[in-house]
């Protein structure tokens, strides 16, 4: 018997609108979902994660700030904070709790990136935030919060050698815009000057540079693994900090640098709150953003 298959039109899926029994016409999209009440639901996410991101960085550079530019004084003694690596490594210990707790929560599922990626991007990371930290003994927050606005520059570049990514020409004015601003602030009135002997961009200036560096590459790795293997924020972040928690265990050994830590501490019993506020305040904007 010969069976004849006739083709059935093809349906176009589209937005729909449905009259609920009050009246109230709502727009679906094809799997049925309120189209209002998800931009509505999202609208009110991005200003949670906003006003986090915003309180939880704010409060973090004036903790930074205390920690490392704070005088610690002694009797007649004053001392300065010199232990970045101490400082990173109780960042990245608090960083990869939150992370677990949040995977815990939300259970995005395996993970299937390969950990050589993390490894690396890891060195990156742990560079910038070691860098950037070690700048603050040298130029004032505020010069490094002005030098970090320049992030999108680096960024961008290695995510285009790195990446591949390819970006539109508003980005590119965006970014020009927004470093044309930090310059007219800096500048502004000639209040930036600097003596005949003195050199134009000292080490702290150079430390700040590095850590843009490591962000673009960092930016770049990591936009190489979501497109790749669809790596999951929270995943990443506690992969990444995992790595470099191992990375930062093995320098503080090799410099000894743990040990004049300890006195230090117990001298300044202030010390270890502040380090745990710094912490969670660097843990709980990266949740944000993720």
């Amino acid at each position: 018997m010969n069976s004849e298959v006739t083709d059935l039109p093809t349906l176009a899926l589209s937005d729909v609108e449905v009259k609920e029994p009050n009246g109230k016409i709502v727009k679906l999209n094809p799997e049925g979902v309120d189209l209002k009440s998800t931009m509505v639901t999202n609208r009110r996410k991005l200003a949670v994660c906003f006003i986090g991101i915003f309180c939880c960085y704010f409060y973090y550079g004036i903790v930074q700030e205390t920690i490392t530019r704070g005088k610690y004084v002694s009797g007649d003694k004053t001392e300065k904070f010199t232990f970045t690596l101490c400082l990173v490594f109780v960042q990245c210990i608090i960083n990869a709790l939150f992370s677990l707790l949040v995977i815990r929560i939300r259970k995005p599922g395996a993970d299937a990136t390969p950990h050589k990626l993390y490894a690396g991007c890891s060195i990156s990371y742990l560079g910038a935030m070691l860098a950037s930290n070690s700048a603050l003994r040298h130029v004032s927050y505020p010069t490094q919060v002005l030098g970090k606005s320049c992030k999108p520059i680096p960024v961008m570049i290695l995510g285009v050698l790195i990446g591949g990514k390819r970006y539109n020409i508003f980005k590119y004015l965006f970014v020009t815009m927004i470093v044309f601003g930090v310059a007219l602030f800096m500048y502004k009135d000639g209040k930036v000057t600097k003596s005949i002997d003195s050199p134009l961009i000292g080490f702290g200036e150079m430390l700040l540079l590095v850590s843009l560096t490591l962000d673009g590459v960092t930016g770049a790795m990591q936009d190489r693994m979501r497109g790749y293997h669809s790596t999951n924020g929270q995943h990443m972040m506690l992969n990444v900090n995992l790595w470099s928690l191992l990375y930062l265990a093995l320098a503080i050994a090799l410099t000894g640098e743990v040990f004049e830590f300890i006195p230090f501490a117990q001298r300044y019993p202030v010390l270890l709150p502040n380090m745990l506020l710094f912490g969670v305040t660097s843990a709980l904007g990266q949740v944000d953003i993720r």
